[in-house]
């Protein structure tokens, strides 16, 4: 795997652009503390892969049965790999595909205060939650798995209701992984 860190000046420019995104985050519902780097974590540590999925130049989000707009991804499974983990994700949540390489945009290094893992599996009590975008294919419905989230809609939009859809409700952080993962396709397609 490799970073952007490199490729857009380093961490502190990133932080300059993208305060709420580097900005240290409290993440109640898991009593988790995050922060967020360019800097890619070992292997050993992902516990999450979510990714920012292009088709068409828009930006493919997922509305579960509570109304609730997320990006595809999620927890990796025992001895599951990154790109396994990614690939079973993306058909779970968007009935999509890859259709071109990840770029890793960066992760959430976390620290928990629950005294076990999340699963007995996982990296304890640091993880990460690693983030990337790719192009991708929706190609057929989300398996909605019984125990994942139960998705009734995925639709490709403008990157800036992506945004705004990811931010309702939420931390604005959000909107700057958006605003990243974009600046990044773009720089990408550019070459």
């Amino acid at each position: 795997m490799t970073d952007i860190t490199e490729r857009a000046g380093g961490d502190a420019d990133l932080a300059a652009r993208y305060p709420q995104l580097y900005a240290p985050q409290r993440w109640a519902w898991g009593g988790i503390d995050a922060l967020f780097s360019a800097a890619l974590p070992p292997d050993e540590l992902i516990t999450n892969i979510h990714l920012v999925g292009f088709e068409q130049g828009q930006v493919v989000l997922c509305r579960d049965a509570r109304g609730h707009w997320f990006l595809p991804g999620g927890t990796r499974e025992a001895g599951e790999g990154v790109d396994s983990c990614l690939a079973r994700e993306l058909r779970e949540e968007a009935g999509a595909r890859l259709a071109g390489e990840p770029v890793w945009l960066g992760a959430h290094r976390c620290v928990t205060d629950h005294p076990v893992p999340y699963k007995p599996w996982q990296p304890h009590p640091e993880k990460a939650w690693l983030w990337g975008w790719a192009e991708v294919t929706v190609d057929s419905a989300p398996t909605n798995p019984e125990d994942g989230e139960q998705v009734v809609e995925v639709r490709a939009m403008p990157a800036e209701e992506a945004r705004h859809l990811l931010v309702r409700g939420r931390e604005p952080w959000w909107g700057e992984l958006i605003a990243l993962a974009v600046e990044s396709h773009d720089a990408a397609t550019r070459q």
